[in-house]
């Protein structure tokens, strides 16, 4: 998928004038920070916003005076948009993905896309029926750090990758209840996290089979088996892959991690590795290094101003008339192993 390893380049759209016309479902923090950096890159035009908490859809106006606030998602798709941005709670992520993508617009949503395997399918036809651009916002894809992961792995000098180390202890826990509650988010930190970490080997290595996955999931230090009532604070898996690659994953929410947040995957193989991870606990901040024995190389460091731009190449897609494309499938293939962790 080459198109999603460039960087946000808007020169084409601003030189024809064209710009995709944008509804913002849910401006709370992320969505109001991806509403900004699509209006700072011209990428398109912000038109209508829907909250259903007034500060927040005050803040969204104060950084974006010209757009219309409107009260349901129903009010937008009787508009002339092209596109909603759907940043709400993930217990709706499905439902509202499906009604824009039914009204003949394209999507992006934050992740999960849906709570399971089964959700994640429907939105994922929807779209297919629909011929609209679904977009998932799977952020440290488009990271400088994590696409100079994937140049390495993909021009095969690290020789055959036998082993891949995902890491992401957040040190803080969410700050909503819903988070807490598994028929309303799906589970605990591994969909929440673990997500982002599935989503970029897969991605890395050219979404290989699955043959196997194991894991054991904690809450508050005891193993918990019944997921549908309890979510993980911690979580462990065991990713077996066709092409005979070994992926190890571990995150987690209110984690002693020393720092606030550690962030890494890693890529052994038997000619050296490459990593992408954080520095410093920071959220934000991400190298990428090339190993080579006891030596280390760096590739990419900060600053790189990767926030939201995920979003931004995803309505510069919608700017230039792209329709569904079968990547959307990469979304299944994701939720299928987070099915498989959480033994559903």
């Amino acid at each position: 998928m080459p198109e999603e390893l460039v960087l946000p380049n808007t020169s084409s759209i601003e030189s024809k004038n064209i710009k995709p016309r944008l509804g913002f479902l849910g401006v709370g923090w992320i969505g109001r920070n991806r509403m900004e950096v699509i209006a700072n890159h011209q990428a398109g035009e912000i038109t209508f916003i829907s909250d259903t908490v007034p500060q927040n859809t005050e803040a969204a106006l104060q950084a974006v005076p010209t757009a219309q606030s409107v009260n349901a998602l129903s009010d937008m798709l009787t508009e002339d948009t092209d596109g909603v941005v759907i940043a709400t709670p993930s217990a709706f992520h499905a439902e509202q993905s499906i009604q824009v993508l039914q009204a003949g617009k394209a999507v992006f949503c934050q992740k999960p896309l849906g709570r399971n395997l089964e959700e994640t399918q429907q939105v994922v036809e929807a779209a297919r029926q629909a011929n609209k651009l679904l977009g998932v916002d799977l952020s440290y894809r488009f990271t400088k750090a994590m696409q100079a992961v994937y140049q390495v792995v993909q021009s095969g000098e690290l020789g055959n990758i036998y082993a891949v180390e995902l890491t992401f202890h957040n040190a803080y826990g969410p700050d909503k209840p819903w988070f807490y509650d598994p028929k309303l988010s799906g589970g605990g930190c591994v969909i929440d996290l673990g997500v982002h970490l599935v989503d970029l080997a897969l991605w890395t290595l050219n979404f290989p089979e699955v043959e196997k996955v194991t894991s054991s999931l904690f809450s508050k230090g005891h193993k918990i088996t019944n997921t549908q009532d309890t979510v993980e604070d911690y979580a462990n898996a065991s990713i077996a892959l066709a092409s005979g690659t070994h992926v190890a994953l571990s995150c987690s929410w209110n984690l002693p991690a020393g720092q606030e947040a550690i962030i890494s995957a890693i890529f052994y193989g038997t000619q050296g590795g490459v990593a992408f991870k954080n520095i410093n606990g920071s959220f934000y901040d991400f190298v990428a290094e090339r190993f080579y024995g006891t030596r280390t190389e760096t590739l990419t460091a900060p600053p790189d101003d990767w926030s939201g731009r995920a979003g931004v190449v995803w309505a510069n897609r919608v700017a230039a008339g792209e329709k569904y494309s079968p990547e959307a499938e990469e979304f299944v293939k994701v939720a299928a192993v987070l099915d498989k962790i959480y033994g559903r």
